[in-house]
This record gives structure tokens, sequence and C-alpha cells, in this order.
């Protein structure tokens, strides 16, 4: 099996004049990072790591695999990347910044909102408007919940539930990304308004969705979960679950480019709490940075996810709030572009802080010593 490399930025940092300019900035945001693990596997085995800073990159490059120069290359570039802003119809979404897609769905079983709005239409339409007022650049509209142990949903039944939400909210002069894996969901959302494709499935659920995407010409994220057909959650096996999430979506670009989807309309997600244990869910949390090294804008989704309750006596759904926050947050940290989140008002302002820390860092110069 051939070697396998990742470059994992591994220490985060407020500034890069802290440190003389020994560091990096993520992705063109407002993220910078000092130090890094650049690792190499064979046959799932690590079998070299080093930790490195900026400054000392080529020489840990020169010191690989000759196989792995030009991988080694395009992650380094990757991880640097500034990603132009997503032009959603009248809406510019900068990505140099973490920015709020607010969730709404229109489902009988949603494990977040039991189905509230999708029995009362107004209450829907209501709860749209407060995300947008409250600062979501996007608003994300689904009709199947994708929960373990959901049933599936007939796509007549979805097409039903998300084309007035879609042209509701687009009236209301709102970006919206429509969540599906069914290529006639797909269509029927864009010929009312949508935006983008947001398929967990990332294209794989039906093999003519990667066509209809590539000819729509919409900007799709493209989610990791390990299983196919309608149980996304199954076979979740991992070697090593952090290089396994990061190959995947790497072959799932790769797979998307390959359809004739630019690689500029491609947004990325580790797909948080599909098809992981908690110890999984974790470990990605902790290694999200790494997945800049792809080169593409990258989601978060883990607003009040299972692992929430996990760590807070059973909370439910409705009750996971601080943790929903916490997880944000870090993703901010890491320099995640997209934030899809449930509580819109308070991720926006938790985002504001965040940036006024970020904005401070960036012009303190008080810590320096005088050389």
């Amino acid at each position: 099996m051939a070697d396998k490399l990742y470059i994992q930025p591994l220490t985060l940092i407020g500034s890069p004049q802290t440190v003389a300019g020994d560091a990096i900035r993520l992705a063109g945001g407002m993220a910078y990072a000092r130090e890094f693990a650049v690792t190499v596997t064979r046959d799932g085995a690590v079998v070299q790591r080093e930790l490195v800073t900026p400054e000392g990159i080529d020489e840990a490059f020169g010191r690989l695999p000759d196989s792995l120069g030009a991988e080694a290359e395009a992650q380094w570039t990757g991880l640097r990347m500034a990603h132009p802003p997503l032009q959603l119809g009248e809406r510019t979404i900068r990505l140099d910044q973490p920015q709020i897609m607010g969730i709404l769905n229109v489902t009988p079983d949603s494990f977040s909102d039991g189905g509230k709005f999708l029995d009362d239409p107004e209450e829907a339409r209501t709860h749209a408007g407060a995300m947008l007022e409250a600062g979501a650049a996007i608003i994300d509209i689904g009709g199947e919940s994708t929960r373990p142990g959901a049933a599936a949903v007939w796509e007549g039944d979805e097409i039903k539930r998300v084309v007035p939400a879609v042209e509701h909210c687009v009236k209301m002069g709102a970006a919206v990304s429509v969540d599906t894996r069914r290529p006639g969901v797909m269509e029927a959302a864009l010929a009312a308004g949508a935006h983008i494709i947001n398929d967990v499935s990332a294209l794989r659920h039906d093999p003519r969705s990667l066509e209809f995407a590539a000819a729509s010409g919409v900007p799709v994220i493209l989610m990791h979960a390990p299983g196919d057909g309608d149980d996304l959650h199954s076979n979740g096996n991992y070697a090593n679950v952090v290089f396994d999430v990061f190959d995947w979506l790497r072959a799932a670009r790769g797979r998307a480019i390959a359809a004739g989807i630019s690689r500029e309309r491609i947004v990325l997600d580790p797909g948080i709490g599909f098809g992981k244990s908690l110890t999984e869910n974790l470990a990605l949390m902790n290694a999200l940075p790494l997945f800049h090294a792809l080169g593409q804008p990258l989601l978060l989704g883990a607003s009040r996810k299972r692992m929430i309750g996990a760590l807070s006596n059973e909370a439910a759904a409705q009750k996971r709030l601080g943790g929903s926050l916490s997880l944000a947050f870090s993703g901010m940290q890491a320099g995640y572009q997209l934030h899809r989140v449930h509580d819109v008002y308070d991720t926006v302002q938790a985002r504001n802080v965040w940036r006024g820390l970020r904005d401070t860092a960036l012009t303190d110069f008080s810590g320096l010593a005088n050389d």
C-alpha cells in the first residue's frame, strides 16, 4: 500500500506577530497555526512523524519519501489557501470569517424540534425570519430527518415539504441551501430559488446526483458519512477516524471534480455525529484544522448533536445550547468558514465576541519584547 501524508496544525495562536511571523494564516481566515505534525502512514500504521513550525517545513518535506513530495506541497498550499466569497443570488458570503447557517427542518420527526415547523408553516416562516434577522448568512432547509433510525422519505413528499419553505425564504432575501440527497428534490429546490446543494451522502445516494449537481452550477456541500443506501450511520469502522475521514473527503472531492463540479464550488464537512462514536467525534473535533489541508472551504455541523447529551447527563436536544456553542467556538478557533446551527442568535453573538478577541489579538503589540 502506498504511503499517505497528513499535515496537521497542532498549535493555534492569536496572532503571528507573537511568534515573530513563524506561523501561517489558515485558509485566509482569522485563525493562525504555529506548529504542525507531518505524519506518514503505511498500511495504516504511522511510520514517520515530525513536529515543525513554518520555518522548518521545507526541511521536513525534504525528509519525506520522494513519492509524497507533490502531496506535501498540495497540502501545505491547501492549509494557506484563501477562498473567494460564495455568490448566492444577491448575497455575497465572505469566507474570510465564520458565517452562520441556520437550520430549518420541515420534517415530522426532527430530533431537535419535533416536527413543529412542518405542522405549522406560519411558525416555520416566523422562525426563518428570526434566524435571518439574527444574522444567519444562509438558511439550510431539509425535508428528511437523517438521525439514526429515521425512516426514508418518498421524494414527492420531501419536495412538498421543502419547496414552500425555499420559496418563502428566497422572498425574504435569504441565501438558501437545500439539505437533501435526492436529485429530484435538488432540482425542485433550485427551481424554487435555492442556491446551494447540501448532501449528507456526498452525492452518493443516487447515481444521478453527481451529474445533476455538475449541470446545476451551484456550490455543493459534501459531508462524510460512512454508510451508503438509506442508513448513513452504518459501517463506521475506522482504523484512525481522523485520517480515514480525511481520505474519504479527499476521494469525495475527487469524484465530484471528475463529474464536472469545479473545485471552487465544493465545500467539505467532516460529518460530526454520523456513524461515529463519542470518542471518534471528540477526536475529529480536536483535529478540525487538519481538513484545511484539503484546500476547500469547510462546514461544521455539531449543533445539538448526541455527543453533547452524552457529555452532559443525557440532556435533551433542546437543552444543548451550551455544548453547541462550545463546539461552534472550537470550529471558529479552527478556522471553519460555515457553521450549521439551530440557535442562530446565540451563535452569532458568540461569533461576534470571538471575532472581537481575534481582532484585538491581531492589533495588540503590548506583549512583544522590545528588540
